[in-house]
């Protein structure tokens, strides 16, 4: 069974894991390619975009596709818009793989917002010391704020997308550690976390550290994803759905 994985997540990477070596399916994992070094992974890789909606159902047809798996980030909203799209034009079955989001337990000091600007927004007047985990491509919404000191982490160099007068920058990849994580926002003397509701383990080591020290976090909401796909939260779940389509329940 030929099996399209659009991935980039850690979720991703652990359906390619159990996928590799099984006779009965013939995975492929797509990557988008916004990051030079990938982790590499146990099955076919490609890198790069499909060209839109009518790429990607060209590809589906070409490739011979029975399955697609969209395993992106919660926040690629274009990509899973066109999977969908995509999968219905070709009627190529379309699960979807997406980590619970987090939320609030009791301690945690957030403000919940819908965008990268708002934000910005969301900091104020008064300068602040900020951590900012949202990643490189949503840095610019930032420059709106150039008031602010900013610890930026990424896992590519940031380049001149936050031209503001204060930023550092930390290159790094998760997953991180919680007492690791409570150092570096004392030792940096951190006021305020800005993070996208990403959901998961490895990134979440900074929300709990944020609330051990009493700090705030500014959380920017998931975008809407497309209605009308079925959706499962693990891996094991997206591969008891590949068997079952296969013919192959349990």
């Amino acid at each position: 069974m030929r099996i399209l994985i659009l991935g980039g997540t850690t979720e991703a990477s652990a359906l390619a894991a159990r996928l590799a070596g099984r006779p009965d399916f013939s995975p492929l994992l797509s990557m988008a390619g916004r990051t030079s070094d990938p982790r590499r992974a146990p099955i076919p890789t490609r890198i790069g975009g499909f060209g839109g909606v009518a790429g990607l159902a060209g590809f589906l047809r070409e490739e011979g596709i029975e399955a697609v798996i969209d395993a992106t980030h919660p926040f690629a909203a274009v990509m899973s818009q066109n999977a969908a799209e995509a999968c219905a034009q070709t009627r190529v079955p379309l699960l979807a793989l997406r980590r619970p989001a987090w939320t609030r337990r009791d301690g945690d000091r957030w403000t919940n917002v819908t965008s990268m600007e708002a934000a910005a927004r969301a900091l104020g007047d008064t300068p602040r010391r900020v951590f900012l985990t949202v990643g490189r491509l949503e840095l610019a919404a930032f420059a709106a704020a150039p008031h602010h000191t900013y610890l930026v982490r990424s896992i590519e160099p940031i380049g001149d997308v936050l031209p503001v007068p204060n930023v550092m920058t930390i290159q790094d990849r998760a997953p991180f550690d919680e007492a690791a994580e409570r150092a570096l926002m004392e030792r940096e003397r951190i006021d305020v976390v800005v993070t996208k509701n990403s959901g998961g383990a490895a990134t979440y080591p900074k929300i709990a550290a944020a609330r051990s020290l009493g700090l705030p976090v500014i959380v920017v909401a998931r975008p809407d994803k497309p209605p009308g796909v079925e959706e499962v939260a693990s891996a094991e779940a997206a591969l008891d759905w590949l068997e079952r389509l296969h013919g192959r329940s349990p």
